[in-house]
């Protein structure tokens, strides 16, 4: 079973999504104090995790990015906020996904599968290894390596680079990196990839690899690679 935390203060929210995850074996716990949301999120360990951006205390975007500065673990923001730009903040921060309140929970639940399914089932691919204008990518720890320096990438981050890399040289369409990450584009904003693959470039740059994922307009994204003759 997964275990996912919800960080919602919400009291009557919590218990219907805990309530609604439950059924589907999903174990959902709460947040105790929401001035240690980073304690208990170390203490529980969770696979997933729910968090809402208005919060008591600091909101969703300081504990984001406290988490993130010690995790990789999959977050899907939660909020009533309708601003395009709480989504790029989201994604900017390292958010996994963003649903807007209210929300059907057939499309919450299908995106926490997506997640899970791509996250859990990623890390056990055999291949954990490949090389890239002289860097070396290391799938499973969402590591790239270049000389003596390293980055750490998120699972979005990660994935993105893999599919571009094993299609180098070659145009990747949006479409098909979308349906890659998020299974169903139905659900998913285009603004969301790009915030994604721009997330990726400036991951890149103090390896200076960010000039290799080109974009190119109309098309999708490509990673480029001198090929020996």
């Amino acid at each position: 079973m997964f275990k996912i935390m919800l960080i919602e203060d919400d009291t009557t929210l919590f218990g219907e999504i805990k309530t609604r995850l439950s059924q589907w074996s999903y174990e959902v716990y709460g947040v105790s104090d929401f001035g240690r949301v980073l304690q208990e999120v170390h203490e529980l360990g969770p696979e997933l995790i729910l968090i809402d951006i208005q919060l008591p205390q600091y909101d969703g975007f300081h504990w984001c990015r406290q988490i993130r500065a010690h995790s990789n673990v999959p977050i899907i923001f939660l909020s009533s906020r309708d601003h395009p730009m709480d989504m790029v903040m989201a994604m900017q921060l390292g958010g996994d996904d963003f649903v807007q309140k209210p929300f059907h929970f057939e499309v919450l639940i299908a995106k926490i599968q997506a997640i899970l399914r791509r996250v859990y089932d990623y890390s056990t691919e055999r291949v954990e290894l490949r090389s890239w204008q002289g860097a070396t990518i290391e799938f499973v720890k969402n590591l790239v390596t270049l000389q003596d320096s390293s980055v750490l990438l998120t699972k979005n981050e990660m994935l993105i680079l893999k599919i571009l890399i094993e299609h180098k040289n070659t145009i990747v369409s949006r479409e098909e990196l979308i349906r890659s990450l998020w299974d169903n584009e139905h659900f998913v904003s285009d603004n969301t990839l790009t915030v994604n693959v721009n997330r990726l470039r400036k991951k890149l740059e103090p390896l200076g690899l960010e000039k290799y994922i080109e974009t190119r307009t109309g098309q999708g994204y490509i990673a480029t690679e001198e090929v020996d003759l």
